[in-house]
């Protein structure tokens, strides 16, 4: 069925995809969960209502429950951990009804705390960050040039091979497999799509490089499409990042202006595309399968793998898909060449890494080190904290929660997380301070992950739905205590059952949590 349906929204393809209708429905309507609405765009697609219900339904964005919603605040875990949401709620009842407030995770302001979104602005506070200078189109673009006129793409599968780059959304897959398998397999058209739909609380690295180094990202996807034999590149930029959606557009119109997009691009028989899709509020749609089902306007669920995107990806077409931060590496491996790309870092985790600070510390904001540097070195660069911290989380909500007493034997690669039992995922930071009660962030870990689920696998819908009652009522109820092997079987039953690593993510940090704060957690636990 849902095969039939991926055709379907292939006749009408990227130009006119059937989810910026939704998006725009809901810009002008409030909502685009109104039946006529639903079922004029299920008409044209050949969608049934059902289906398209059961996708505008889904988004924050696009759903009946946000309609009148004037202004959003932010409750990812940054801003919870800041402590300033609860104070910024009251301050904007004196300016607003209850019903025009709103919630919304992540803003992308963690370096600051108090974060909004009012009439699509965002907050705003310049943090700490290296630019890059730029250095125009034409130099900038140089190598690539270069590449598609006198390159071949078997010399480029080389480098990308010796380079050593795995992908930064999380996962670290190499992206030279990635790209050759998309790269041999059949078919006409192909794809590529940048996964800018950067949720983890924490996080914000996607949203400088698109808003500050735009030009670094949309090269990367372009190599991609020569490499790939694709035609069209596709930004998903989520709705949160307004500012990175207008950016991006312009690099892209600049592009064009400049003969680098379009057909026949300088001679060589190349063409390539970008477009910018703005996303409607959905932190599942950060999992590449389900980012590819919102495209084609579906239910952005989850799906099974394989097949894997390199093979049937967006249309059920052959699909390149990579985060903002690993597309924006491709220009230094063009440069330095793969090997000396490879000299940057350790010889497992190579090239340099981005990791965003949040308002903790003194000097919070974005910062760029090699692979392998010691995690104790970033804290140092950036000042220490302000206050007292007892643990950080690196990797969004999935990421693992490190007690400060580990600091120092971890460095910034996959390697040396995994061994140490966490993980460096997006390397978002997120600090939890000394009067943060840990059972507090346990509940808030279960309730990010029932609200954000997609629904389609029981273990991670109905487990993280049955922590959060679990956590809410041990906290509530001081005569109830939580059986120590019933939560453990739940968090087994996500880890390795869950569909995806939304369920399968969550249960890392909480089992780091009761692990290493052992002592403060006791007290809800039976003998």
């Amino acid at each position: 069925m849902s095969k039939n349906l991926s055709a379907l929204s292939f006749r009408k393809g990227v130009e006119k995809n059937v989810f910026e209708r939704m998006v725009d429905a809901a810009e002008k309507h409030g909502t685009a969960e109104k039946n006529d609405l639903v079922r004029q765009m299920g008409q044209d697609h050949l969608f049934g209502d059902a289906i398209t219900l059961g996708a505008v339904s889904f988004y924050d964005f696009l759903k009946k429950e946000n309609e009148g919603k004037k202004v959003f605040v932010c409750n990812g875990s940054a801003c919870l951990c800041a402590g300033t949401q609860d104070k910024l709620h009251h301050t904007l009842e004196g300016h607003f009804a209850k019903e025009e407030i709103g919630h919304i995770c992540c803003l992308g302001r963690c370096h600051e705390g108090a974060a909004l979104q009012y009439q699509g602005i965002v907050s705003h506070l310049q943090p700490a960050i290296l630019t890059a200078k730029f250095e125009g189109i034409e130099d900038y673009y140089a190598p690539f040039k270069k590449l598609i006129t006198e390159g071949t793409r078997d010399a480029l599968a080389t480098e990308l091979k010796d380079s050593g780059l795995r992908g930064r959304g999380g996962a670290g897959f190499p992206l030279s497999i990635k790209w050759a398998g998309c790269r041999a397999a059949e078919g006409a058209v192909k794809y590529v799509v940048c996964n800018a739909d950067e949720g983890d609380p924490g996080a914000y690295i996607d949203k400088y490089l698109m808003e500050k180094q735009p030009h670094s990202v949309l090269l990367g996807m372009m190599v991609a499409g020569w490499f790939a034999g694709a035609e069209t590149g596709v930004l998903y930029i989520r709705a949160e990042y307004p500012d990175s959606v207008t950016i991006v557009n312009q690099a892209i119109a600049d592009l064009h202006a400049a003969g680098l997009l379009g057909q026949n691009i300088l001679g060589t028989g190349f063409n390539f595309v970008l477009k910018t899709i703005k996303g409607a509020g959905a932190y599942i749609c950060g999992e590449e399968t389900a980012l590819l089902a919102s495209i084609e306007g579906l239910r952005p669920e989850v799906r099974t793998r394989p097949p894997f995107p390199v093979n049937e990806g967006l249309y059920r077409k052959p699909t390149i898909v990579n985060n903002v931060e690993t597309f924006a590496n491709l220009r230094a491996i063009l440069t330095l060449g793969g090997k000396g790309y490879a000299q940057i870092g350790t010889p497992q985790s190579t090239g340099p890494k981005l990791l965003s600070l949040d308002s903790h510390f003194v000097k919070p904001g974005i910062y760029e080190v090699a692979m392998g540097t010691p995690l104790q070195t970033v804290i140092d660069l950036a000042g220490g904290f302000k206050s007292k911290i007892k643990a950080i989380q690196i990797g969004g909500p999935l990421g693992g929660l490190i007690p400060m007493s580990h600091i120092a034997q971890l460095t910034v690669d996959f390697e040396s997380f995994k061994k140490a039992g966490f993980l460096l995922g997006h390397a978002g930071v997120v600090s939890i301070p000394e009067s943060m009660p840990m059972i507090e962030y346990i509940q808030h870990l279960f309730q990010f992950t029932a609200d954000e689920s997609c629904g389609k696998c029981f273990p991670c819908r109905l487990g993280s739905t049955r922590g959060k009652e679990l956590i809410a009522k041990a906290r509530g109820d001081t005569t109830f205590k939580i059986d120590r092997e019933l939560l453990t079987d739940l968090l087994d039953t996500m880890e390795q059952t869950s569909l995806c690593a939304l369920g399968g993510g969550v249960p890392l940090p909480i089992k780091n949590a009761i692990q290493h704060f052992e002592a403060e957690l006791s007290g809800y636990f039976n003998a």
